[in-house]
């Protein structure tokens, strides 16, 4: 089994999207002690090639949600904006870490307006929505002057706190198993293949969240897209944890059928755990690199998780169903 200690160090740094350096020099550093040469692209992705002219890639995505401040209210806490799908229902409550332009970094709380129980009878019924929630700020601040001697402006972002648990039942349960996981997936491929010569290319991509993540950055050698990120779980998916999930359809249009066939047939011929399912909302870096004109067969396959974009599980037995199904893709182009 696998040890998962570069899991929990890739989970506890913070990366929502459009804030990933700290994340892509983790990941550079690791494929480097691996012997390996990775690359940045010019828009802060990490690529890295696991030999010459690579006919396959295969991406996972970095960035994850959070947010970002859009202004310091008259009482000095703050209103934000979400970078990514972030459920702010789900997100009432979380501890979050606030990074300023000049490195300082404050701690906070999501909140919804006027929170006390006890002055507020209505806190129940409130829409949570951008209007009626605030971060309040680990600072003795009473007005938006005291805020802003702090350093913190809009722009600043802000990163909830992933409460990583690794649990005896082989489950694991974290913010940002989409797509940290994924990129696990791939840093377990870069050691199985790192010596191996082999025509693949790995990709982690930095804005999947917002749309355009895995838009561009491939050797022009690449004939094929094979992505990894979270299997949809919920009623009418037959995913689940402990299973490799293999996406036949999102919102963005189907995935190749052939290359999804073969996908199937390996399964089935190793005996890794699957399910097919079509997800219905829900796009990828697949969907960006379609829509950005990639002549590319795409393939998009990954662990299944629960409760996406919140407090999400998945299960190793996913995670390893997911691996050997890359590998077994990735033996049959040698």
């Amino acid at each position: 089994m696998h040890s998962y200690k570069l899991l929990e160090e890739l989970i506890a740094i913070d990366s929502p999207t459009g804030y990933t350096h700290n994340a892509c020099e983790y990941i550079f550093k690791k494929l480097k002690l691996l012997g390996l040469n990775p690359e940045y692209t010019n828009k802060g992705a990490v690529k890295c090639a696991l030999g010459k002219n690579p006919c396959l890639a295969i991406a996972a995505h970095l960035d994850t949600l959070g947010a970002i401040v859009s202004g310091i209210k008259a009482d000095g806490t703050l209103a934000f904006s979400l970078l990514g799908g972030l459920s702010l229902t789900n997100a009432e409550g979380e501890y979050v870490r606030i990074h300023t332009m000049k490195g300082k970094t404050y701690t906070g709380t999501i909140l919804v307006n006027n929170p006390s129980s006890h002055a507020n009878h209505q806190k129940e019924t409130i829409k949570r929505e951008m209007a009626t929630m605030h971060i309040r700020i680990d600072e003795e601040v009473y007005n938006k002057k005291d805020t802003q001697k702090l350093g913190i402006q809009p722009g600043d972002i802000i990163c909830l706190e992933p409460r990583y648990r690794e649990l005896p039942s082989g489950y694991i349960k974290s913010r940002f198993l989409d797509n940290k996981a994924g990129c696990f997936v791939l840093l377990k491929l870069a050691e199985q293949f790192k010596n191996k010569n082999i025509p693949v290319e790995l990709f982690f991509s930095t804005y999947e969240e917002v749309g355009h993540g895995g838009a561009v950055g491939y050797s022009a050698s690449v004939k094929e897209l094979l992505v990894i990120d979270m299997g949809v779980l919920g009623d009418n998916c037959q995913g689940n944890e402990t299973s490799c999930s293999i996406c036949a359809k999102d919102s963005s249009g189907p995935y190749d059928y052939h290359f999804r066939k073969k996908l199937i047939a390996l399964s089935e011929k190793k005996k890794i755990p699957y399910k097919v399912d079509v997800y219905p909302f829900y796009g990828s870096d697949g969907s960006a690199a379609l829509r950005a004109g990639n002549d590319l067969r795409v393939a998009l396959i990954g662990m299944g998780v629960a409760a996406s974009h919140g407090t999400e599980r998945t299960h190793k037995k996913g995670i390893q169903a997911t691996i050997d199904l890359c590998s077994a893709y990735i033996h049959s182009i040698k």
